[in-house]
């Protein structure tokens, strides 16, 4: 173990696209487990896009940070030493470490992780918390139905890529929107998609109309702005449109205008917000079913990791920008001793 755990900071609020310059780093001492207490060491550390939103003290989270805190954010770790009477050295848990080497824990909202389920990063991803905001949205929410067209933005990150994967398995064609042709090409040779529209490559509404030509049945939005504009325009009666993310505007200062939502009234659409936190009972549920998917090699995912904690600044300000393809990560240390 070493002598000093090392830290990435909050500096400042970041004024539009975060910078390398809004985190700071400094390091402590490693500190040591009290009563009730566990400390581990962060193998993983998650990137999202969610934290642009926490460095400027949106109302949404709980989640504060003054200028010199250690940023918020969940890993995967392995507890390395316990006085908690539920959690034993050696185990992998996914934790609120933030963006350091070492934490202690008291184990509240601490999930075990069993590694022989499936590659230990896919905690933080599809077996995480994106996989269960994909799980949920789609299935509770969207109800897509066999033969029926769903779509669903950002398709090749975590959340995108489970929404998708998971409505193909309840029988719909399902189309991506993406911001590349090699994602597009990922999204339908690799995730199984119908088809992938690339909105860097033309008019975004029209292209969906090719590409749907009977209409849009379920929208899994996680862009908003014009992304979701463009789909408006092309519903289906009916249709149903999940609100999960809005990434386009998490680094504007001022809220963007909404699009015209006369189309919805005349699709008779419902739209519906998703909180992933309104599904947590159902993470067991998902993590069975999508961890079997995994297994049988019927389920499919991409991860961008990036090496060293002194590299997480760069890798979130390269995810904001949407540089990143698949889910973001920053590996702190390795997975095993």
């Amino acid at each position: 173990m070493p002598d000093r755990n090392r830290r990435i900071t909050f500096a400042r609020s970041p004024q539009g696209l975060p910078v390398p310059e809004d985190f700071g780093a400094d390091s402590t001492a490693i500190p040591t487990p009290g009563p009730g207490q566990f400390l581990s060491r962060s193998i993983y550390l998650s990137l999202d896009p969610y934290y642009r939103n926490v460095m400027k003290n949106s109302q949404m989270y709980a989640d504060r940070l003054a200028a010199g805190d250690v940023m918020v954010g969940e890993t995967l770790a392995q507890i390395v030493d316990s006085r908690h009477p539920e959690f034993c050295p050696g185990e992998y848990v996914a934790v609120r470490n933030g963006w350091q080497q070492y934490a202690l824990s008291a184990g509240q909202g601490v999930r075990r992780i069993d590694p022989n389920t499936a590659p230990l990063s896919t905690a933080l991803g599809v077996l995480g918390m994106p996989g269960l905001t994909g799980w949920s949205g789609t299935v509770y929410l969207g109800e897509p139905r066999p033969g029926q067209t769903f779509v669903v933005s950002a398709c090749t990150g975590p959340v995108g890529s489970t929404a998708g994967q998971v409505a193909r398995h309840m029988g719909a064609r399902v189309v991506g929107i993406a911001g590349s042709q090699a994602k597009c090409d990922y999204a339908v040779n690799e995730l199984g998609f119908d088809a992938c529209v690339n909105y860097k490559s033309g008019d975004l509404a029209a292209l969906l109309k090719t590409a749907c030509p009977d209409g849009i049945d379920v929208y899994f939005d996680n862009v908003g702005g014009d992304t979701l504009a463009a789909v408006i325009r092309n519903l289906a009666l009916g249709a149903r449109i999940i609100l999960c993310g809005m990434i386009e505007a998490y680094s504007m200062d001022q809220p963007p205008p909404g699009p015209w939502l006369g189309p919805v009234v005349g699709a008779r659409a419902t739209m519906k917000g998703l909180v992933v936190y309104d599904h947590l009972s159902r993470m067991p549920e998902m993590t069975r079913t999508v961890g079997g998917w995994i297994r049988k090699g019927e389920f499919r995912w991409r991860e961008d990791i990036a090496e060293g904690l002194e590299s997480a600044p760069d890798a979130f300000c390269r995810l904001m920008r949407g540089g990143n393809f698949g889910k973001a990560l920053v590996r702190i240390g390795p997975e095993k001793l």
